[in-house]
């Protein structure tokens, strides 16, 4: 099998031959950040919330109670893309983003225009594994949904998570992973992956993160694993749900 995955890989590369030219030549890297993957996830998220609306309200539907004993909710959203979450947010709630990638703002400002039920902070261009400019315990609750497969050290963005984040607060995530290693899809995500990875901006079909989630500390995990009602059969597997500090 392993064999199998290798032949399939190797013949997916020659196929995108012209897309690891652009990578080699080191062009590839600014078409996707500026370009490509923004208007990409901008169509993406709007059909994914379409498909998944059900499954955001119930997830997000908590996130008032672990708000601060005012009643202020500071929540933060990690890897905020487009903003596709806001709807789902309750009244009032005070948001900071933080994303690595900077051509991302001209979406999010759409988006903060579109949803003026919740109350925008600022946007911090950062990467989640060194988030130095949010200080520690300062948010009520932290939301990460599609970030965790593209992101270079799940371990070290879980550790800021938990530094951000006061005692009590928690951690919302909704996350495609890899499939039951005994499925054919499964089987077709090894194939794919390579150049998935490269095509999306750094995702992975077939990272187990929800391992990752388990072994953060901390002293309350909420886990679900679905099969989202998606079209695309390849990020079907998901797990979603809440972990509190």
């Amino acid at each position: 099998m392993a064999l199998t995955i290798f032949i399939l890989q190797l013949a997916v590369r020659i196929l995108a031959f012209p897309l690891y030219l652009l990578n080699f030549l080191g062009l590839w890297n600014r078409i996707c950040k500026k370009c490509f993957f923004p208007f990409f996830l901008v169509r993406f998220t709007a059909t994914y919330n379409k498909q998944m609306a059900s499954r955001k309200r119930e997830l997000f539907s908590s996130l008032q109670e672990h708000a601060s004993p005012s009643g202020e909710l500071c929540l933060l959203e990690l890897g905020c893309g487009t903003g596709a979450n806001f709807q789902f947010y309750p009244p009032g709630c005070r948001v900071t983003c933080v994303d690595p990638n900077p051509n991302f703002e001209k979406f999010l400002i759409k988006s903060i225009a579109e949803n003026r039920h919740v109350q925008f902070e600022r946007f911090v261009v950062a990467a989640g594994e060194n988030m130095h400019p949010l200080a520690d315990g300062s948010m009520d609750a932290v939301v990460c949904t599609l970030v965790l497969c593209s992101v270079e050290n799940q371990e070290r963005i879980l550790q800021e998570v938990r530094r951000v984040l006061r005692p009590g607060g928690a951690f919302y995530f909704l996350e495609h992973v890899a499939a039951e290693h005994s499925t054919w899809n499964y089987f077709w995500q090894q194939v794919l992956d390579p150049v998935w990875y490269l095509l999306f901006d750094g995702c992975n079909l077939t990272r187990e993160s929800w391992k990752a989630v388990e072994r953060a500390g901390f002293s309350k995990l909420q886990l679900q694993r679905i099969q989202a009602p998606l079209s695309i059969a390849l990020v079907r597997p998901h797990i979603y749900g809440y972990a509190v500090k």
